[in-house]
């Protein structure tokens, strides 16, 4: 396959899985914006989500203050922002496009009309009269374009590109999510004298919301009550977003199909790519939470993230078309 053709196809679901991402961080946040709590509390939040995709100084320098108003329409339809929801979905279409002779005609309809149908919605305004509705609608257009996708799609190295970017911009996006909703809340949680102290029947009930908020926001809550069938412990969370293979959305279930993708497209067995990827997947196949909890979860999503940026640099230097400096 030609590096430009595989660049395109490889993009187009990264940009998709990226926009069903944002609208899943942005859904959890407000959802959990709406628990009783302190106004800094909900400043911390939407300040998170900032963080999470690196855009904390792009929204201060438009903005004077963070809210949730201005966070979500910076994050969901300013078109000069590239990781808002608007951009992404105009990225994907606009790759789908490049290579539409490649494409099923139900993989293109899908993406162009997913393009259509938000331009009308923002322009009328359902955005602003039901957020939740709108990150809904956005998670569903991302499950349609994958299902259509794998079922209509030859499998053959066009789908594997796909399936790859899908996966390794899940597993970005994943890490992110859980480093910064754990990182604010580890001094409650991770290592803090007050660990495993009783709490107060509010504060029960708040951590009960806060962390079924995020369980939701990754299509886990169902996942965890069937697998730990108990109430929601952080240690648990993070062992189920990170370490279980049969999670969907964890590290260790994306690296699985980043690996199986790649074995499929590559040539050459000992290649570098190939061996960076199946050395991280084995880590997170064999790791244990508590080690990782005991050395620290914020040093060892930090250096997973990194490591997942190193390996789509291979990827993109070895089988896509060399990206600008």
């Amino acid at each position: 396959m030609l590096s430009r053709t595989a660049d395109h196809l490889f993009w187009m679901s990264r940009y998709m899985e990226r926009a069903e991402n944002t609208a899943r961080m942005l859904n959890v946040s407000y959802e959990t914006s709406l628990l009783p709590q302190s106004a800094a509390a909900v400043e911390a939040g939407w300040e998170g989500i900032l963080s999470i995709s690196e855009l904390l100084p792009a929204y201060l320098a438009l903005y004077k203050t963070i809210n949730p108003r201005d966070v979500m329409a910076f994050m969901v339809k300013d078109a000069d922002n590239p990781s808002s929801i608007i951009s992404c979905l105009r990225a994907a279409r606009e790759n789908a496009r490049a290579v539409r002779g490649t494409l099923t005609t139900e993989v293109w309809e899908t993406q162009n009309q997913t393009w259509l149908e938000v331009n009308r919605m923002l322009k009328s305004g359902e955005f602003e009269r039901d957020p939740g509705q709108f990150f809904e609608w956005v998670k569903f257009r991302s499950h349609l374009s994958r299902g259509v996708t794998v079922g209509t799609m030859l499998m053959d190295e066009s789908l594997y590109f796909m399936r790859m970017g899908t996966f390794l911009e899940r597993a970005d996006n994943t890490a992110r999510l859980v480093d910064v909703k754990f990182h604010a809340m580890q001094n409650d949680f991770f290592g803090a004298p007050q660990y495993g102290a009783p709490e107060t029947e509010s504060a029960q009930e708040y951590d009960f919301y806060h962390w079924s908020a995020i369980l939701r926001s990754v299509s886990g809550f169902e996942v965890y009550r069937k697998v730990y069938r108990d109430v929601i412990r952080p240690e648990r969370v993070a062992e189920l977003l990170i370490l279980r293979p049969d999670m969907p959305r964890s590290l260790h279930a994306s690296l699985n199909e980043v690996l199986s993708n790649l074995k499929m497209v590559s040539h050459d067995p000992d290649s570098d790519t190939l061996r960076h990827a199946g050395r991280l997947r084995s880590e997170l196949a064999f790791g244990r939470i508590d080690e990782i909890l005991a050395t620290g979860l914020h040093a060892y999503l930090t250096q997973f993230l990194e490591r997942v940026n190193v390996l789509g640099g291979r990827i993109s230097r070895e089988f896509l078309m060399p990206q600008a400096a």
